[in-house]
């Protein structure tokens, strides 16, 4: 797995801050054509939570990502398959 590019605008442009400690959230394409997601790790957090149909399996995490970080890199998430 290869990481390609941050997918929306880089969430330190024009000196902005980011919540998290690393420079995260990000969303970066794969070379598979996949997503990798950083975010916060609230796992423990949003376990016994989770809608009826929805589950965090041992080898996953549920993490947060602000709404401004996916709405901006809407325009990099291609439309179809």
């Amino acid at each position: 797995m290869k990481f390609l590019h941050r997918l929306g605008p880089d969430p330190h442009a024009n000196g902005q801050r980011t919540v998290a400690c690393k420079g995260c959230p990000d969303i970066i394409a794969l070379d598979t054509g996949d997503f990798a997601v950083i975010g916060i790790d609230i796992t423990a957090q949003a376990q016994g939570h989770l809608p009826p149909t929805v589950g965090c399996g041992p080898d996953e995490r549920v993490v947060w990502l602000p709404r401004a970080t996916l709405v901006r890199a809407k325009a990099d998430i291609p439309d179809r398959e």
